[in-house]
């Protein structure tokens, strides 16, 4: 699908516009999603190297830039690009979720008294950030490139190494399993859900490369 929309790049209209916005999007989103999962896990105080509300705003209206763009595109009489139009719309949701689960981690940072340390999770919790990190980093660079292998390797990566981990973590803390106080084990908890979240929609845009608009966010 997405070797359809970069084809558009070739052309000089909006919904080429709309493509440049969406990479634009995702530049932002790349230092919001590194600066969230350090406030909370590596700052006492919360801090983060972005601030994530005013980027968030920004994203905000890219977002509805985009769409502008493309139900114009679409008014037009343009047909033809109503596949690569409707995958648009929904890859600038993806990207705009990743940019709000971004800000919810740094919120729940300045919720909590220090930085979170998760005592016997802590080396499945280490591997979930690395494994979701560089998914979405990776996925940032396939999405510009068009890159299909690369793509559906990430599509695998999510279930492995980010989902199945979580849900083990997951039912630890809802069985009582951890030997974390009640703050911790809540804002483990929330924190393990927003990274999953960020994960999830960082693959639903590695399967716009390889799948039409109708299987967006699914397997191939």
């Amino acid at each position: 699908m997405l070797r359809e929309i970069l084809n558009l790049l070739r052309r000089d209209n909006l919904l080429a516009q709309a493509l440049n916005e969406c990479h634009e999007m995702l530049d932002l989103c790349h230092p919001m999603v590194h600066g969230a999962v350090n406030s909370l896990r590596n700052e006492d105080v919360a801090f983060s190297d972005v601030d994530v509300h005013q980027v968030d705003k920004k994203i905000n209206s890219f977002e509805r830039d985009v769409r502008r763009k493309i139900v114009t595109h679409l008014a037009l009489g343009n047909k033809a690009d109503t596949s690569s139009g409707l995958a648009l719309i929904s890859i600038v949701i993806d990207i705009e979720r990743i940019g709000d689960y971004s800000k919810n981690i740094v919120d729940l940072a300045r919720q909590h008294a220090s930085r979170l340390i998760v005592a016997e999770h802590e080396e499945a919790v280490t591997a979930i950030e690395k494994a979701a990190l560089g998914l979405f980093d990776r996925t940032v660079k396939a999405f510009k490139t068009a890159d299909a292998n690369e793509a559906r390797l990430l599509m695998e990566t999510y279930k492995t190494d980010v989902s199945a981990r979580w849900r083990t973590i997951e039912n630890q803390l809802v069985a009582g399993q951890t030997s974390l106080n009640t703050s911790d084990a809540v804002t483990l908890a929330l924190y393990g859900r927003f990274m999953k979240r960020i994960s999830a929609h960082s693959k639903n845009l590695a399967t716009s490369i390889v799948n039409p608009v109708d299987r967006i966010g699914y397997s191939e």
